[in-house]
C-alpha cells in the first residue's frame, strides 16, 4: 500500500466473525452509489449526491484503490472502510512533521446498529497494527455525529482536540497500537488507554 508506506496492495481478505473485508469487485458498484446516494449517511458527510450524477461518475469497478476495504456481509457489500495519508492543509493533526494515517467509514443504513462498524473498523485497526507497528491512526466527525463518537470511543480512539470546519464543530481524535500507550502528538504528549 505504497501511499501508508507499507508493502503491496491489495492484503488478502480480512475475515472476521461475520464480515469479509476485501478489495471492491464490480458486484460492488450499485452499494457504491447507494452509499453516496443516501440521505441518512450523507447526514454528516456534506448530504447525499445526486444519484443521476453517480450513476455517470461511478466507474464499473468502483472505489479500487489502496487503502479501501468493502465489507462484505454474506456475499453483498454493507459499507466501507478507507485508511488515507491526511491532507496535511486539513485542521487537525497529530505531529506537524508527517501526513498522519487516518480511518474513515461508511454503512448502508440497513447495516447499522448491528455492530458491524465495530467489527469491521477493529479489523481494519488490527492490520493496521500488523503492517505499520506503532503508527497512530487519526479519525475526525462532527460532533453531532453520536453514533460516529461513540463507535470511535468503542475502538480506543481518544480526542486531541475540537474545531470548526464545514460550518460545523469537528471531534479530531487518535488510535495508537503502541503498548506503552502513549504517543506524541506535537511537542505533547497524549495517553492512549
Amino acid at each position: 500500500m505504497t501511499e501508508l508506506g507499507a508493502g503491496a496492495w491489495p492484503p488478502a481478505p480480512i475475515r472476521t466473525e461475520r464480515l469479509v473485508l476485501r478489495e471492491s469487485e464490480a458486484r460492488d458498484r450499485a452499494a457504491f452509489i447507494e452509499l453516496f446516494a443516501s440521505p441518512e449517511v450523507g447526514t454528516y458527510m456534506g448530504g447525499p449526491r445526486p444519484r443521476d450524477e453517480l450513476e455517470r461518475a461511478v466507474s464499473e469497478l468502483p472505489g479500487r484503490r489502496p487503502g479501501l476495504f468493502v465489507i462484505d456481509l454474506d456475499g453483498a457489500m454493507i459499507g466501507m472502510i478507507t485508511l488515507e495519508r491526511r491532507d496535511a492543509e486539513r485542521p487537525g493533526h497529530v505531529r506537524q512533521t508527517s501526513r498522519a494515517v487516518e480511518l474513515g467509514y461508511m454503512f448502508l443504513p440497513e447495516a447499522w446498529g448491528c455492530g458491524y462498524a465495530a467489527e469491521a473498523c477493529a479489523a481494519v485497526l488490527d492490520w493496521f497494527a500488523d503492517v505499520l507497528p506503532g503508527e497512530p491512526v487519526v479519525l475526525t466527525t462532527q460532533t453531532a455525529n453520536d453514533r460516529s463518537m461513540r463507535l470511535a470511543a468503542k475502538l480506543g480512539f481518544t480526542e486531541v482536540e475540537r474545531f470548526e470546519a464545514y460550518g460545523a464543530e469537528q471531534w479530531f481524535a487518535v488510535w495508537s497500537c503502541d503498548p506503552d500507550g502513549v504517543i506524541a502528538v506535537d511537542s505533547t504528549s497524549v495517553r492512549v488507554d
